[in-house]
């Protein structure tokens, strides 16, 4: 912890280990990582009184995996970040099928135990993903921007 200030949840939700009930985020940047996660894996219309907050990446998963369906994703991913977090900047999204991903795809740590920059969509876990989106983004909140990203694995 950051001289005892924290910002907000992270997301997916985590148990604490230093006395509180949920892990908090100690950094801003983790913080946006944890706002931008909830933003896609919420479902677009399951918040009462914020119908627009979310995303509709659930509904892709069993689409065909080629290039309208895939800018669909990228258009309703940049969509959502517009409208709710208007700090960050999505410098690139790559949308790639499972298959090509275990071939070509930038190799990065997959267990998400040990980065935490890869997630699962909740619920699919015992079933293998069909497409891994990876989003590369600047965070513009500080005098100096940031730069990370995130893998889904839908």
């Amino acid at each position: 912890m950051a001289n005892g200030k924290t910002y907000g949840l992270t997301f997916p939700f985590r148990d604490s280990f230093d006395g509180k009930y949920l892990d908090l985020t100690d950094t801003s940047d983790e913080e946006i990582r944890s706002d931008l996660i909830h933003l896609l894996l919420t479902r677009k219309g399951s918040r009462y009184f914020l119908p627009d907050f979310g995303s509709r990446i659930y509904e892709y998963i069993f689409e065909p995996l080629d290039g309208p369906t895939f800018s669909e994703i990228e258009s309703e991913i940049r969509e959502a970040v517009d409208a709710y977090i208007p700090n960050l900047i999505i410098n690139k999204i790559s949308i790639t099928p499972a298959e090509e991903d275990e071939q070509g795809f930038e190799q990065v740590n997959r267990d998400p135990n040990l980065d935490s920059r890869v997630y699962r969509v909740p619920g699919q876990e015992e079933i293998p993903y069909t497409a891994v989106v990876r989003i590369d983004y600047t965070i513009t909140d500080s005098t100096f921007n940031t730069r990370d990203f995130i893998i889904l694995n839908i």
